[in-house]
């Protein structure tokens, strides 16, 4: 397993990924062939455009709020909620505030 984090040390979820205001910023936590772990931090105003996932995924909002359209409904998530989509499912991210995420990725 790739990993970019110390296995048995406490981390912030604010601690783990820091703010671009030019892009969006990824920050894998670690992969395995069945998916994976990764942080994305979007400053307000930054987007992800539509694409789709090989992965079932669960979005988890570590802080702030974002829009999240799938299949072309837009929810609105903030600081403590999360959604789960199915694989191949196109989607898009609108940060409303400055938002990080935690992406739970699981290939079937």
């Amino acid at each position: 397993m790739k990993t970019f984090f110390k296995f048995g040390e406490a981390l912030k979820h604010s601690d783990a990924i820091n703010y671009n205001d030019e892009k969006v910023e990824f920050q894998q936590v670690f992969e395995t062939a069945y998916g994976g772990v990764s942080f994305v931090a979007l400053k307000e105003g930054q987007k992800l455009e539509p694409h789709t996932a090989p992965f079932e995924v669960m979005v988890n909002i570590c802080e702030g709020e974002i829009e999240f359209t799938m299949t072309d409904r837009p929810i609105t998530l903030k600081e403590g909620e999360f959604l789960l989509m199915g694989a191949n499912v196109e989607h898009s991210v609108l940060a409303k505030k400055d938002s990080k995420l935690m992406l739970i990725k699981v290939k079937d």
